[in-house]
């Protein structure tokens, strides 16, 4: 079980908010969710996550316009991009996130770098 550490899981598509969401929470994190980067923002100084998992393509600011955003405010802040587009993989922008998880509806390799990212 994880030590209470608190995820934001940041997606414009309810299912996959959702999924994690159930996912996380029986492994022990502290979940809150946000449907884009507008919404996350305000979440963050009320939640302090730990964590912020970070969808690319959504309507508004897209993540990789987000991540730079938050890396400026606080480089600590741990990120792991999680999209369904392997492609900006390949995509300097995103280097800056602690790791790059392709979306799948396998959990298993994001709750294995989610374990990773927040090891102490």
């Amino acid at each position: 079980m994880a030590s209470n550490k608190k995820i934001l899981i940041v997606d414009d598509e309810e299912n996959i908010r959702l999924l994690f969401k159930e996912e996380l929470q029986e492994d022990g994190y502290i979940i809150e969710t946000a449907e884009s980067a507008d919404d996350a923002e305000k979440k963050i100084e009320a939640f302090q996550p730990d964590l912020i998992t970070l969808d690319i393509k959504m309507p508004g600011m897209d993540g990789i316009e987000f991540l730079r955003q938050l890396k400026e405010k606080d480089k600590n802040v741990k990120v792991i991009i999680c999209s369904a587009y392997g492609s900006f993989k390949q995509d300097f922008r995103t280097w800056a996130s602690e790791a790059y998880v392709v979306k799948s509806a396998d959990l298993n390799e994001l709750k294995t770098t989610i374990k990773k990212v927040l090891a102490p």
